[in-house]
């Protein structure tokens, strides 16, 4: 009777255990694929050909250009990138350098857009200006109305450069610095346009820690269910700019973006790190205790150029949850095969270095 009853037990502790749940994945969980520059168009052919003729080399390099960001997000893509500059008084980016140039370009802003104060979306300024969202503010009306046609989607993360460098050109618009005024103003915009139920803030992953650090190595992420329907903010800036950000704000307190910070610093939670052939073996660690890291798949066109998926591939195994592409179809510019997703044409699976199995994972 004992040993039958031994085997009863251990019979009924095998059940339990088969249709135990699995538990849900977190935020750090999952790996995503989104694209580099999100909103880039192509320079215009005239101004291109000009500037080509100057410096082939340069030029190379941001000879590509992106669709909608709606039709990114419709295509499966979940992390984008958003650059800003300041533009508190209107009209600095209204007439780019660029327009003079070379004779017969396509008209520019002719709506006026570029005229009103707020944060313009670009990459270079005065040479390469054409933006699928030339504000920030349209970015985030396109997001808030994709997000509210698609309610449970997968959560999307946007890193974000707060654009100032000045060019080494004479003549060339000097961009206005980012002060702690000006880092408020991006926080607010986001908050009003896009809505403070849609973003996952650094507070609400902080929670009872004592540090936003504290909470990651905790595992205090969100889950992947409760992260439905919402963005993911990081400033990728270092030096001056990521400390003016943090400036009053420790570990995050009260910031709508999250800081590209090193582990082992308070507001250590995502981090950046571009290069996964080189530290892929960090990037995994640095998975394992709970950070979420951001790498790159390709950059300025070579890894396309050639058809060489070494940097994807070391990235994806490396567990890096967010990786960047310009590539997530077939150059337009230039003849090649190469193009990023997941097998099977995706852009987003369970991480393979800390993913949880869950039948939730996969949903949209």
């Amino acid at each position: 009777m004992k040993f039958a009853f031994f085997l009863g037990a251990v019979a009924a502790g095998a059940l339990g255990a088969a249709t135990q749940r699995a538990p849900e994945p977190l935020l750090n969980q999952i790996q995503v694929i989104g694209s580099h520059n999100s909103y880039k168009q192509a320079i215009a052919p005239q101004l291109f050909a000009m500037l080509q003729k100057a410096d082939s080399v340069s030029m190379s390099k941001i000879d590509y250009e992106h669709a909608t960001l709606t039709e990114q997000l419709d295509k499966g893509l979940r992390a984008l990138e958003i650059d800003v500059y300041a533009d508190t008084q209107g009209g600095k980016y209204a007439h780019p350098k660029g327009l003079d140039l070379a004779p017969g370009q396509p008209p520019f802003d002719p709506t006026g857009l570029m005229k009103q104060p707020g944060f313009k979306v670009l990459h270079i300024q005065d040479l390469d200006y054409r933006s699928n969202a030339p504000t920030f503010k349209l970015a985030l009306q396109e997001l808030e109305k994709w997000s509210a046609t698609h309610p449970t989607h997968q959560p999307v993360f946007i890193t974000m450069n707060a654009k100032s460098e000045a060019m080494n050109r004479p003549g060339m618009t000097v961009p206005e610095p980012f002060t702690a005024a000006v880092f408020d103003a991006l926080d607010k915009e986001i908050l009003d346009y896009l809505g403070a139920d849609k973003v996952v803030m650094p507070d609400q992953v902080r929670g009872k820690y004592p540090t936003l650090e504290a909470a990651v190595l905790h595992r205090n992420w969100p889950t992947l269910r409760a992260a439905q329907g919402k963005f993911v903010f990081v400033l990728d800036e270092v030096g001056e700019k990521r400390a003016t950000y943090l400036q009053g704000h420790p570990s995050l307190q009260g910031r709508v973006l999250f800081a590209n910070a090193e582990p082992g610093t308070p507001e250590a939670a995502i981090h950046i790190m571009n290069n996964a052939k080189q530290d892929q073996a960090a990037i995994r660690r640095l998975v394992e205790k709970g950070y979420i890291i951001r790498s790159r798949a390709d950059s300025d066109t070579r890894e396309a150029r050639a058809n060489d998926k070494s940097s994807f591939e070391a990235a994806a195994q490396s567990g890096a949850q967010i990786i960047s592409t310009d590539y997530y179809m077939p150059s337009t510019h230039f003849q090649s095969p190469y193009a990023i997703s997941f097998a099977g044409g995706t852009y987003f699976r369970l991480n393979p270095v800390n993913g949880a199995l869950s039948a939730t994972a996969n949903r949209k």
